[in-house]
C-alpha cells in the first residue's frame, strides 16, 4: 500500500512521517536547477520525471515494508493546478503536466496513491508552526498558505471519485487500522485521472 501524506507547508507532514515510520519517501528538495517555466512542455517532462522517481521509491519501499508513506503526494499534479487556481501560473502549465502524467501513468511510471492522509490546519496554526520550526526557511510559505483552499478542492474532488481514499487527518495511530479503498491495479487508472480533471473547479 502507498499512502501520500499531504497538507500545506508547515502542516506537520514530515514530523508525522518521522513518528509513524522508520523509513518513508522524503519530499522533493529543490536543487536550484528547476526549469523556469518558459517551456511548459520541458517543465512538464522535468517534474513528471522527478515525481516518477519518487513513485519508484515508493514502490521499492512498499516491497520492503508493506506500506510506503510518502511525505507529499508522489503524483504532485495538484501543485500546478493549485497555482493556476489562484492565478499564480497559467492553466497551460497544468495541462502540459497533465499530458505528461497521463503518458507516464500508461507506462506505469507514476500512479495515484492508494490513500491520502490530508491535514489542513487553519492559517494561524500554520504560521505558529512555521515560526516554531527554525530548521527550515520555508521561503515560499506565503504562497503555500494561499494554496490551502485549492488543495482541499483537489482532494475533495478525488475523494468524490474514490470514496474513502482520502483521510481528513493525520491518524494518531499511524496506518495500522487503515483499509485501502482500492486495489493496486487502480493506481494506474488513466480514466480516473481524466475524471478528476473534468470535475475540478475552473482555474483562473
Amino acid at each position: 500500500m502507498i499512502v501520500a501524506i499531504e497538507g500545506p507547508s508547515a502542516a506537520g507532514k514530515t514530523t508525522w512521517c518521522r513518528a509513524a515510520a522508520t523509513e518513508f519517501v522524503a519530499e522533493y528538495v529543490p536543487t536550484g536547477n528547476e526549469p523556469d517555466g518558459r517551456d511548459p512542455e520541458a517543465q512538464a517532462r522535468y517534474w513528471t520525471g522527478v515525481n516518477g522517481d519518487r513513485w519508484s521509491q515508493a514502490i521499492a519501499l512498499e516491497r520492503r515494508a508493506g506500506v510506503a508513506l510518502c511525505d507529499s503526494d508522489p503524483l504532485k499534479l495538484h501543485y500546478s493546478w493549485c497555482l493556476a487556481r489562484i492565478g499564480e501560473a497559467s492553466a497551460t502549465r497544468f495541462l502540459a503536466e497533465l499530458g505528461a502524467v497521463r503518458e507516464a501513468m500508461r507506462r506505469r511510471q507514476i500512479g495515484i496513491a492508494d490513500a491520502v492522509f490530508l491535514t489542513l490546519p487553519e492559517e494561524g496554526v500554520l504560521r505558529r508552526q512555521k515560526d516554531s520550526d527554525t530548521t527550515r526557511s520555508r521561503r515560499a510559505f506565503e504562497l503555500h498558505v494561499r494554496l490551502r483552499g485549492p488543495l482541499e478542492e483537489w482532494y475533495r474532488t478525488l475523494d468524490s471519485l474514490r470514496p474513502g481514499s482520502v483521510v481528513w487527518e493525520l491518524p494518531p495511530t499511524g496506518v495500522a487500522d487503515l483499509v485501502p479503498a482500492l486495489q493496486p491495479d487502480d493506481r494506474y487508472d488513466v480514466d480516473l485521472l481524466d475524471a478528476l480533471e473534468s470535475r475540478l473547479p475552473q482555474t483562473s
